[in-house]
């Protein structure tokens, strides 16, 4: 049997052993992980996705003659959530555009017909004169679209105020799409001739049907 003695000196040693163990155990996981807190301390705090070497937004630039990084557009340029037929960006002046983006057939008279007695008759009239039915009940009375002013107009004016509004007439982009404004903007200017066209105008197959002999304005 071994005295008290003895096993408390057995058991210090073996204590000393698990400890030595236990340390030797430590620093083997502190030597695996301390390059992976290298990695992740160091590596993982670069600015290089932050820091990006790029101009802001109306910064100076030496690499270009005029020295300004922002560049300007491109002619011909369309925004990318805008159609086509706005016509391209960075004009002066949009509405001063006196031309159609696509060529005016009957068939897009027939539909300019159909859009302008859904969206614009109310107001303006069947024929262009103002004199709508919401106008007749006490609105508030739009121009003509046969007074000079509005006959001489081009034709970026009126897909303009389609777009945009003017006055007391709001916004109709979101009721009438681009190719629409353009088809309502060719039957106004085919309302405005039938108001004040000379029957010099007409051809000759035509005049017949208005009776032939008659006095030409």
């Amino acid at each position: 049997m071994w005295s008290f003695e003895e096993n408390s000196r057995r058991y210090a040693v073996g204590s000393r052993q698990q400890r030595r163990l236990w340390l030797l155990s430590s620093l083997r996981a502190l030597c695996c992980l301390l390059p992976t807190a290298y990695c992740l301390l160091f590596l993982g705090c670069r600015q290089d996705m932050h820091d990006q070497p790029k101009y802001q937004p109306l910064e100076a630039s030496k690499f270009f003659d005029d020295g300004r990084a922002s560049r300007p557009l491109v002619e011909g340029t369309v925004p990318r959530s805008a159609s086509i037929l706005d016509g391209p960006a960075g004009r002066t002046n949009p509405a001063e555009d006196d031309f159609f983006p696509f060529p005016i057939t009957a068939e897009v008279l027939a539909r300019g017909q159909e859009r302008f007695n859904i969206s614009c008759a109310p107001c303006h009239g069947r024929l262009g004169d103002g004199n709508g039915m919401i106008v007749q009940r006490g609105f508030r009375r739009p121009p003509s679209y046969h007074d000079a002013r509005l006959r001489d107009a081009p034709v970026g004016h009126f897909y303009d105020v389609i777009t945009n509004g003017f006055g007391a007439m709001s916004s109709y982009a979101d009721q009438v799409t681009p190719r629409d404004r353009w088809a309502i903007v060719a039957y106004i200017r085919a309302l405005q001739l039938s108001q004040n066209a000379a029957l010099a105008d007409l051809p000759p197959e035509e005049r017949q049907k208005l009776g032939a002999g008659g006095p030409v304005r």
